[in-house]
């Protein structure tokens, strides 16, 4: 109707009035999610709406964030926010739309999919709710087209207020293999033979034909549903009802309504229950909310619900709150459009915060781009007291249908893995490895035959690993799996030096003619220190030595010097002097080359001594290779029984 007067005004003569139907347009378009709404209300201001009714720009606001256009939302929110500074929806939406590229960039250990077995083509599939206990069966509202019994012909079941299919409730089960199947109304429910009557129906039982139901929940044994119920009465929308139904013989009794308030004009649906079926949380306009759609919860009293209240304003804003679900921990769960989120419905959890005590503060939590993104996002339910579920979502649907989603947290995995090798990078296939934790684990574990090992470990511990080779010096690596919020992989590669030859230290640097540590070695140094702490019996011979360049006395001298400051360092680190020897050795003892040298320099054979002789016959640029590998530093164990008797 607005469609048609706004074509027949003049933007000259009746740009107050074309202004204020293009507006009402717009309007109209928000409240069923068109996309088309952001239009009108830009014809709209281009009328000066907006001197009529500074709202418009909140409104936009809204419908620009539910399509993902938060920059333009953002602008639409601080014009609103020029003349409303103190409004929350747009305070919150002008927030969201800041942050959002921080809030995509936040992970999440949640997994999601779409659950095709429950979604069909050019319908709404919504609300799942597991039946009680069971994580077999479960049920959910689409307004899916229906087939005649022994008939391929489709049955009409159109809304006289929508004009769309009417919403029902479904149920399936898991066969033996564990899939879903046999998708059908809810037994008992519904009675498609049943004539349309014009008479407002009192039970919601058989002569449900034209009546709408969804969104339902379960007593923990399974036998007793709330689910919510609307019928209209001479096309007329009179709101929705909650209704509470017994299950008997498999099929679920003729229907009675749950009275909330006194005033049975009031609208009322979304029922949850919490884990000890004495709390119905629900949702109404009532008036006592904050506006909009809220989340209200009523107590058990016999047979009867009393004491009707709203959540208040942690929860309930001046938009909507809808969708509640409570988890067996307790957790509230609810769809909001008026909280900080990605735009449209969004799904979120609240606990109230039991610091203080009567509280009723709650402390909320969007649950992140897994879950929430542009369009609406909404109806979760959870498997049991596990963090696997369903959820509904019409995002990526062009139409705006709603389709269920699974989701699922995969299980923290903590695991420590590496090799264990000798110096030159072989492995070592005799080694084992000792794990000790502060939780009073204690574990030995072999090796393979390449040298790998793999190991889980439990979260919030305090971890000891010790590895150990006949014939070679011990390491040990300490960790912890402290207050990790995801999966997380060690990687720890031990190398174990030899007992019986001397090991080679890498990036040990010094001036040229000096003999001061410089501060690039003092990361080698460090290794050596926590080698000899690995192994308290211990003690080595640390030992320096230079090129053939120089004098012999010179040589010998400079050496001694570099192996007396390499033990200095050890020394200020807390390891006793009578473990150490420095040595200096000059130019008399070359190296010989090993398989580790070979495969890094191959004109180099195996066992061949880097001697005077021998680098004098090369070219100049080899000869300056074997001189930088004969200036080197090393260290080798002199007794491994140090204060061990």
């Amino acid at each position: 109707m607005y469609k048609s007067c706004y074509s027949r005004l003049s933007t000259k003569k009746d740009r107050e009035l074309k202004g204020y139907v293009a507006y009402q347009q717009g309007e109209c378009y928000r409240l069923i999610n068109n996309p088309r709404a952001a239009n009108c209300y830009q014809s709209a201001l281009r009328c000066k709406y907006h001197m009529q009714d500074s709202t418009i720009f909140l409104h936009a606001g809204q419908v620009l964030q539910y399509q993902g256009k938060y920059k333009d939302a953002a602008k639409s929110y601080e014009l609103y926010l020029q003349s409303h500074p103190d409004n929350y929806l747009a305070q919150a939406g002008r927030y969201a739309c800041l942050k959002i590229d921080e809030w995509k960039k936040e992970g999440s250990r949640y997994k999601t999919a779409e659950a095709k077995e429950f979604n069909q083509k050019r319908c709404s599939n919504f609300a799942p709710m597991f039946i009680g206990g069971s994580s077999d069966a479960l049920m959910f509202t689409s307004n899916r087209q229906e087939k005649e019994k022994g008939s391929t012909k489709k049955m009409k079941r159109a809304s006289s207020v929508t004009g769309q299919q009417l919403f029902q409730l479904y149920q399936t089960r898991k066969n033996a293999a564990g899939e879903w199947e046999d998708i059908e109304l809810a037994e008992g429910l519904y009675d498609s033979q049943e004539e349309e009557t014009q008479e407002n129906d009192t039970t919601g039982g058989k002569q449900a034909g034209t009546a709408e139901m969804g969104v339902c929940c379960f007593s923990k044994d399974g036998r007793t549903m709330y689910f919510t119920y609307s019928k209209p009465i001479n096309g007329q929308d009179l709101g929705a009802k909650i209704y509470k139904s017994e299950r008997a013989s498999g099929e679920w009794g003729e229907a009675q309504e749950v009275k909330l308030f006194a005033d049975s004009s009031i609208t009322v649906g979304h029922p949850a229950l919490n884990p000890t079926g004495d709390t119905l949380y629900f949702v109404s306009d009532a008036i006592g909310g904050e506006g909009g759609k809220d989340i209200w919860m009523a107590e058990l009293d016999g047979s009867d619900w009393v004491n009707a209240q709203p959540l208040g304003k942690g929860i309930n804003t001046e938009a909507d709150e809808m969708y509640p679900f409570v988890h067996e921990d307790g957790t509230l769960y609810f769809a909001s459009n008026g909280h900080p989120g990605y735009g449209g419905l969004d799904i979120y959890k609240a606990n109230r915060d039991t610091t203080i005590k009567d509280s009723v503060v709650w402390e909320l939590y969007n649950m992140g781009p897994v879950f929430n993104g542009i369009g609406d996002d909404f109806g979760i339910t959870f498997d049991g007291n596990t963090q696997n579920g369903f959820f509904s979502s019409n995002k990526g649907d062009k139409k705006g249908f709603d389709k269920i989603y699974r989701f699922w947290l995969p299980e923290m995995e903590f695991i420590a893995e590496g090799y264990v090798s000798d110096e030159a990078g072989n492995p070592l296939p005799e080694a084992q490895l000792r794990l000790v934790g502060s939780d009073g684990t204690i574990s030995k574990l072999n090796v393979r035959k390449d040298g790998s090992y793999k190991i889980k470990l439990k979260r919030d511990v305090k971890y000891v690993m010790l590895a150990t080779a006949r014939g070679h010096l011990n390491a040990k690596e300490q960790w912890n799996t402290l207050d990790l919020k995801d999966s997380k992989t060690y990687e720890m590669n031990f190398t174990l030096n030899p007992i019986s030859r001397p090991v080679t230290m890498e990036n040990i640097f010094y001036e040229f003619g000096r003999w001061e540590i410089t501060k690039a070695s003092e990361e080698e140094l460090e290794r050596l220190v926590k080698l000899l702490n690995d192994n308290p019996n211990i003690t080595i011979e640390l030992s320096a030595h230079t090129d053939l360049k120089g004098n012999e006395e010179f040589n010998m001298d400079l050496s001694q010097k570099r192996a007396q400051s390499c033990c200095d360092f050890l020394l200020s680190h807390g390891i006793e002097k009578e473990r150490l020897t420095p040595m200096g050795y000059g130019k008399t003892k070359p190296v010989v080359v090993d398989k580790k040298i070979n495969k890094q320099y191959p004109f180099l054979a195996v066992d061949q001594v880097l001697d005077e002789a021998y680098i004098l016959s090369l070219p100049e640029d080899k000869q300056e290779i074997c001189n930088a590998i004969n200036r080197r530093t090393e260290f080798k164990v002199l007794k491994t029984t140090y204060k061990l008797y």
